[in-house]
């Protein structure tokens, strides 16, 4: 009985977005997360009478008898739109705004990974590093001795040094953009890292093409919105449960064909 079959597809279906949901939720509270939305496709039909082909006469009917076999998962994409900005006060936290632009940081394998995540700190030799210990590409040192540390929407980090009245400049934070970030691959650590379809970094300095201005002394939310999580929750439930039904009701038409066959 091919229904029994669609709705199996219909509950693994939900059952991945729920999944994607509860991913989004599960962050909503993390720094620079972008929201996941699951996207289905409907699977191929059972073409038992083409169109346009009639049985009688040389007529041609308008419709056909097209049944489908139910749904798969075709992929999941990232909303990439900015989240909303928190002040934190701390002087190395950086937020992008208004642009799309990821920070660089030197993995341990000496690959480059992307980030929206600015909660930066120094290590014991003053550079700049992210929560994980990975250093900020390309990367910035500080002298220990600076005070009164900033940050420009351009980028440039300064800071003022003993005896001195102007900043000395340290080092330029470059951001890195690509042509489809729906491409990248997320690798856990509010990290992603380039594959071939989301193109290469196109480097460049914040407030330029899109990338993105530097707002210092807060952090990026997460762009998850609760309310919209909530209702797709009750929508996939109830999706999930029609479609159970569907699997009991069809078992419950097997067992009475089975019944008229004694």
């Amino acid at each position: 009985m091919q229904s029994l079959y669609t709705a199996v597809t219909g509950v693994q279906a939900q059952d991945t977005r729920i999944t994607a949901i509860s991913n989004n939720l599960a962050n909503a509270n993390t720094t620079g997360y972008k929201a996941q939305r699951v996207n289905f496709s409907d699977l191929y039909y059972r073409h038992t009478k083409p169109v346009g082909v009639s049985s009688i006469g040389t007529n041609k009917v308008p419709n056909g008898i097209q049944l489908g076999t139910g749904v798969r998962v075709e992929s999941t994409t990232r909303n990439f739109m900015d989240g909303a900005y928190e002040e934190t006060g701390n002087a190395l936290d950086i937020a992008i705004q208004n642009g799309q632009g990821f920070f660089q940081v030197l993995l341990r394998d000496n690959t480059i990974g992307y980030t929206r995540d600015g909660s930066f700190s120094l290590n014991e030799e003053g550079q700049i590093v992210d929560a994980n210990g990975n250093f900020l590409n390309p990367e910035i040192t500080l002298d220990p001795q600076a005070r009164d540390i900033s940050i420009s929407l351009e980028g440039l980090v300064s800071g003022l040094l003993p005896g001195e009245t102007e900043h000395t400049v340290f080092g330029e934070i470059e951001l890195a953009a690509f042509v489809n970030p729906a491409g990248l691959k997320a690798i856990g650590n509010n990290l992603f890292t380039e594959t071939d379809v989301s193109g290469d970094p196109v480097l460049g300095i914040p407030g330029e093409d899109g990338r993105g201005e530097l707002r210092q002394r807060g952090l990026e939310s997460s762009n998850v919105e609760l309310v919209r999580e909530m209702v797709d929750m009750i929508q996939t439930q109830r999706a999930y449960e029609i479609n159970s039904q569907v699997i009991q009701t069809s078992n419950e038409m097997m067992q009475t064909i089975g019944q008229l066959r004694r």
